[in-house]
């Protein structure tokens, strides 16, 4: 009998829009949105400079570094940093209002 395996990617979706790109576990997900054509405010690209932050709608997501330039508030409001997040679920994601 065969056992299905899970997907080897998640989905990511951006509001209020609702475009979406499949979104490795493997690679943050700046790097998803953008194989996936989606344009999302970057600069940096390690968690410092905060141009890509927004808001994890839904999902979750785990980071690779240990502390990655979010305060516990903004972390507990939901903020994430795409640049240094990787997918552990589907997500959907908000870009911050400049």
């Amino acid at each position: 009998m065969n056992t299905p395996t899970a997907a080897p990617f998640f989905i990511a979706k951006v509001e209020p829009d609702g475009q979406q790109c499949d979104a490795w576990p493997e690679q943050p997900l700046l790097l998803s949105l953008e194989q996936g054509g989606i344009d999302w405010p970057s600069s940096c690209r390690n968690g410092t400079c905060r141009t890509c932050l927004g808001m994890l709608i839904e999902g979750e997501v785990r980071y690779a570094i240990e502390w990655p330039g979010l305060s516990a508030e903004e972390k507990a409001e939901g903020c994430v940093l795409p640049c240094v997040a990787y997918p552990a679920s589907d997500v959907r994601l908000q870009a911050q209002s400049i």
